[in-house]
């Protein structure tokens, strides 16, 4: 997760960098497609009879709503500072639990509520500090939710398939879908835009495999606040490249979103602990 979080914030460093002369579509396009030419040597290596699959259906929803997420950080983290966008996708643990509370039925006591509408005190603040980029916040804001989306699918995913069939048909499926709005705004991009690109997707595909692989082989409670290490990785490679220096709304803000998600997961590795020593007790018994 940590090497993820690293290839990650070189990857948005990228897509900042291109996107000041191309349309987040076609740069969410770009990286699907080029994504999917990176991993094709690897399903080859395997066979391709590794593609097979018994539940096409579950990756072609994962691709739908990974795609989706894609193109709406692209368009955040061209439209905003780009610390500020990574902090933004620090929500998702808080949207974790909304869509649990909904969806599968999952009690939200007292504590981890607190913790919820604290991280979602963080997110106004940040809404706060950059009012002028209001539309730029609601997108990434809604990226996060997709994200937090997707970590369920593929929790599920990597129970049966390896990390590079699902990257295989998230690149063939995003890229198509991602190929019709980015027809529209189409520009042929220079051979220095398509080498930064070619290096984004070369990233892009190696910060999947390392979230793919961290998230089936151990806990997400116990990987997953590896992942903020995006935040100083971001700021730092943000502050020298694009010069771009955070407010203090922004860490403010920032600050409040990592530190109640990571008490929200620390509190439900407590409780899955206790349910399961609950459990064995009562089978010794």
């Amino acid at each position: 997760m940590l090497a993820g979080s690293v290839l990650f914030s070189f990857m948005s460093v990228g897509v900042k960098y291109v996107g000041q002369g191309m349309d987040s579509f076609e740069i969410g396009f770009l990286r699907a497609f080029l994504g999917l030419i990176v991993i094709v040597p690897f399903v080859l290596y395997r066979g391709i009879g590794s593609l097979r699959t018994s539940i096409f259906k579950m990756h072609l929803f994962r691709s739908c709503v990974g795609i989706t997420a894609m193109l709406a950080t692209f368009y955040s983290i061209t439209h905003m500072p780009l610390a500020d966008a990574t902090a933004l996708t620090f929500t998702r643990p808080l949207f974790l639990i909304v869509l649990a509370f909904l969806f599968l039925g999952e009690i939200i006591r007292w504590r981890r509520g607190l913790a919820t509408l604290v991280g979602f005190a963080g997110v106004l603040i940040m809404v706060q500090a950059q009012a002028e980029m209001g539309f730029a916040t609601a997108v990434g804001l809604f990226a996060a939710f997709m994200v937090a989306c997707v970590s369920v699918i593929i929790k599920k995913l990597t129970v049966t398939e390896h990390p590079t069939t699902i990257m295989f048909y998230f690149g063939l499926i995003g890229s198509v879908i991602a190929f019709v709005p980015a027809s529209q705004v189409w520009i042929t991009p220079t051979w220095e835009q398509l080498a930064v690109l070619i290096a984004v997707s070369i990233v892009g595909t190696g910060g999947n495999f390392c979230m793919i692989r961290a998230f089936g082989i151990g806990e997400a409670t116990a990987v997953s606040p590896f992942d903020y290490t995006r935040l100083i990785f971001s700021g730092i490679l943000a502050y020298f490249i694009f010069s771009e220096v955070p407010t203090l709304g922004m860490i403010a803000g920032a600050f409040i979103i990592v530190g109640s998600s990571i008490y929200i997961m620390q509190r439900e590795a407590r409780v899955k602990a206790r349910t399961k020593a609950s459990e064995s007790v009562s089978r010794d018994a």
